[in-house]
């Protein structure tokens, strides 16, 4: 049996504390992680978690269940994955966090796994996604850590929500068919929508903007039917450095409450490039919001005049 264990490292300009929080809540993983597409949590005691990860690896999106030992104290969180994706027969290793000044502090990620059947194919794909990952990770985390002592505040989140008189099953079912949304919503050009493992879906679609210039956007998308879709785009418009949502279909006395929320992070380094020399984070926001917004609404619109029908409203 052949065990491989790695270590990747890197030094932030945070508080220990601050880096050991970000990496413990792990509702921050999709934002601060590239890529993480969701993670769906249950605590399981003082210090025990099981969590469930929907990410990508070379290229490939993947999930797996992980049971977690948080130790604020030593500063360290160690992770055992319970249901591994093949290649991957067993994976764990934990998060080390060591103060290096009061502002600065060195982040380990350990990793030890083995392949499925011991093979050497399998063990080399194992290598270069974890390798792969943990940089990208471990980049993201100082970047975002960095971040979020900056004076400017770049991320920023919305909702739209729309009261429709049907059933939460056909409205999700219009969000969750995709596939079929070049026919059914007037802003989507073209479409492509895979979902090689079931609940996990790949979409990239060509939208058209309002001045008539056509945007194609990719997103990864994690289902739960009737009541939720969760995505983060990973093909990103100029103005955006981030974009995670979720959908949600939440059932009440007149029918369904149908919700499109964003969180976006604004890229500043094309600001003036897009909206014009002048033009500052706050217009970057709001251009971005009503652009979203926008299409949010115009597919809560479809969607529910598509359950109304079904429902006979």
């Amino acid at each position: 049996m052949t065990i491989r264990e790695v270590e990747h490292e890197i030094t932030v300009q945070a508080p220990a504390t601050a880096v050991y929080r970000l990496i413990a809540e792990v509702e921050n993983w999709p934002r601060i992680f590239p890529p993480t597409i969701y993670v769906d949590h249950s605590p399981q005691g003082p210090g025990e978690e099981v969590i469930r990860i929907w990410a990508t690896a070379n290229g490939e999106a993947k999930t797996w269940t992980s049971r977690r030992t948080l130790d604020s104290e030593a500063l360290r969180i160690t992770f055992r994955q319970e249901v591994s994706a093949p290649p991957v027969a067993a994976m764990g290793g934990a998060w080390v966090i060591e103060p290096v000044s009061d502002t600065s502090s060195r982040v380990r990620l350990l990793h030890d796994y083995r392949a499925v059947d011991d093979d050497p194919k399998g063990l080399e794909w194992i290598d270069e996604a974890v390798d792969r990952n943990s940089r990208s990770e471990l980049a993201a985390l100082r970047k975002n850590v960095e971040l979020a002592y900056a004076s400017d505040d770049l991320t920023f989140s919305f909702e739209d929500t729309v009261q429709i008189a049907g059933s939460a099953k056909d409205v999700y079912d219009f969000v969750d068919q995709a596939g079929l949304w070049s026919e059914r919503l007037p802003h989507v050009a073209t479409v492509r929508l895979t979902e090689d493992t079931p609940g996990l879906q790949e979409l990239e679609m060509d939208t058209r903007a309002k001045d008539g210039s056509v945007h194609t956007t990719k997103s990864y998308r994690v289902t739960f039917p009737h009541r939720k879709i969760a995505y983060k785009q990973t093909t990103l418009p100029a103005l955006m450095t981030l974009h995670t949502g979720y959908w949600t279909f939440t059932e009440n006395e007149a029918g369904v409450a149908a919700s499109s929320q964003h969180t976006v992070t604004i890229n500043t380094d094309n600001i003036a490039a897009v909206l014009g020399p002048d033009a500052t984070v706050g217009d970057a926001k709001e251009y971005v919001r009503t652009a979203l917004s926008t299409n949010s609404r115009a597919t809560l619109g479809h969607a529910k005049d598509h359950a109304e029908q079904r429902a006979g409203r």
